[in-house]
């Protein structure tokens, strides 16, 4: 009875720790199929990696789940609720879904405190006052309380990454995405990045990262997804997917990537 109770009681556990469930996701871009029939479910705490080829699928199955892309089939679930369903309140997802992407994305117009702000005045409605010592522990965070009042012109693509994750973290968002965070850096630059966002994994933040970023991989992910031709072909930790891959397709993959299987 008591090993019955038990197993339930992890059961109960491990449902209530998923974030995202997600069956038969399919995107197509008229005839071309990005995504076909993937199923996966993401756990709170999760530092998903996501790599593979270009082209594989990767940045439009992350833009998906902030519905940044409208799946062509298949469910999402995220906490319980399908966002899938017409009349879900898309705005109030992307404050519970953080998004990094590539390019940054921050408002030339504004200064740095500005950018973090912003969201924080106009969609939470917290006092300027409030939002901006809110920012300046967030720069702070990030390692640019110094560059409060410049403009986005005046920053390295480093440091406007770093701004760009401050901004998303503002939110206190429940899962960070990132989608290739550190492939429009200069490579001096791309270790300042990463640095910052193995911190956030350290502290505990669920997130999903697109990157080719191998090293990274490694040493930060709890769980690694190798995709290919739209499909999850195998996962795993990081030791199961660099150390001892079973798909012929991953090592093929590893070997040219970083030329050591």
């Amino acid at each position: 009875m008591e090993n019955s109770t038990e197993k339930n009681m992890e059961k109960n556990t491990e449902k209530n720790a998923i974030l995202f469930e997600i069956e038969g996701l399919c995107k197509n871009f008229g005839d071309v199929k990005v995504l076909k029939n993937i199923d996966e479910t993401i756990y709170k705490g999760d530092v998903m990696v996501v790599i593979g080829p270009s082209g594989s699928g990767k940045s439009t199955f992350i833009r998906c789940l902030n519905l940044l892309e409208t799946p062509t089939a298949g469910t999402i679930v995220f906490e319980g609720k399908n966002i899938t369903e017409k009349g879900y309140n898309l705005n109030f997802h992307r404050q519970k879904v953080g998004m990094v992407f590539q390019q940054f994305n921050l408002f030339n117009n504004l200064s740095v405190m500005e950018n973090v702000t912003i969201s924080l005045e106009k969609v939470k409605k917290i006092a300027p006052k409030d939002a901006r010592e809110k920012a300046v522990t967030l720069l702070k965070r990030v390692g640019l309380a110094e560059k409060a009042d410049a403009y986005p012109s005046q920053l390295s693509g480093g440091q406007k990454q770093r701004i760009a994750i401050a901004r998303a973290l503002a939110m206190e968002p429940d899962v960070m995405l990132f989608d290739e965070p550190t492939s429009a850096l200069d490579p001096e630059m791309v270790g300042e990045v990463l640095q910052v966002i193995k911190n956030l994994a350290e502290e505990g933040i669920t997130m999903v990262v697109v990157t080719h970023e191998m090293g990274f991989a490694r040493k930060v992910a709890s769980r690694v997804v190798f995709m290919d031709d739209g499909k999850i072909l195998e996962e795993g930790t990081p030791e199961d997917i660099f150390e001892h891959p079973v798909h012929e397709r991953t090592r093929d993959f590893l070997a040219k990537v970083i030329h050591v299987i």
